[in-house]
């Protein structure tokens, strides 16, 4: 395997499940349904789900404890709170299995780490070990629990790869797993700040935030541990099939996702 050394960090090819928002390329943002090539179908490969999510909101970096970032926090905090107990959690029930309806989450908290400052480019190992790191030591992270999912925010300027390919180069967010301390799994988002036009596509950078988060918590909630929930070999997860197709819900701007039982994008 051939390996590309960039900055402090190691990319190379991915070979496994899809589990990042893409860049946009081209369509409409507001369309009430997308068809892609191949006719998409989720199927359920027995994995866990993420039933009564709990997310938690981790801002890394000092920016966000100054305005304008800390405002953009809260506003990402009030977003969660609504959208977690909103029509857009309620239409995920369809993925529910038997034993494990899924159900409305909550907004459980957030904490801003300062420590270790990030670089211009951080790593997904860098972020689950600064997540390991806050979990065992800092008193405002809660002890997650099977239904925990941790957001981490990263100011602007600062790139994050994964997978071998790098933000606003190839994705803009994703969701992922690790293994704790304790031999549980560990369920978390990583959202660059949308620095560039394939992350925006046209929204404000809030609403871009507000889109590619809803992208990620839908997708964590039905396939936690990418690949192994609802997924579709050819397509991906439940957004992927619907990336960049959005809607208003209330106030804020989410994406639209795939439902089996209607064969579109909701």
């Amino acid at each position: 395997m051939t390996l590309h050394q960039e900055a402090d960090v190691v990319v190379s090819p991915a070979t496994d499940a899809i589990r990042i928002v893409p860049l946009h390329v081209s369509g409409d943002l507001l369309a009430p349904t997308v068809g892609p090539a191949a006719a998409p179908h989720l199927t359920y490969r027995n994995g866990p789900l993420l039933t009564n999510v709990k997310v938690f909101t981790v801002y890394w970096g000092a920016e966000w404890e100054s305005s304008p970032l800390d405002a953009t926090a809260t506003d990402l905090d009030n977003f969660f709170g609504t959208i977690l107990t909103s029509p857009l959690i309620d239409q995920l029930a369809e993925y529910g299995v038997a034993g494990r309806p899924i159900g409305h989450g909550s907004w459980i908290g957030r904490a801003v780490v300062t420590t270790p400052a990030h670089k211009h480019v951080v790593a997904d190992t860098r972020i689950q070990h600064m997540l390991s790191r806050e979990i065992s030591g800092n008193a405002a992270f809660p002890t997650p629990d099977d239904n925990t999912l941790f957001f981490v925010y990263l100011p602007p300027g600062v790139a994050v790869v994964q997978g071998g390919s790098r933000s606003c180069q190839a994705f803009c967010g994703y969701h992922n797993n690790f293994t704790g301390a304790d031999g549980s799994n560990l369920y978390y988002a990583a959202m660059p700040y949308p620095g560039c036009q394939g992350c925006t596509a046209g929204l404000t950078d809030f609403d871009a935030l507000t889109s590619t988060s809803s992208h990620e918590l839908c997708e964590a909630i039905t396939d936690p541990v990418p690949g192994q929930g609802w997924y579709d070999d050819v397509n991906g997860e439940i957004g992927d099939i619907c990336a960049w197709k959005s809607r208003k819900l209330g106030a804020y701007t989410v994406q639209l996702e795939w439902s089996n039982g209607a064969g579109s994008c909701l």
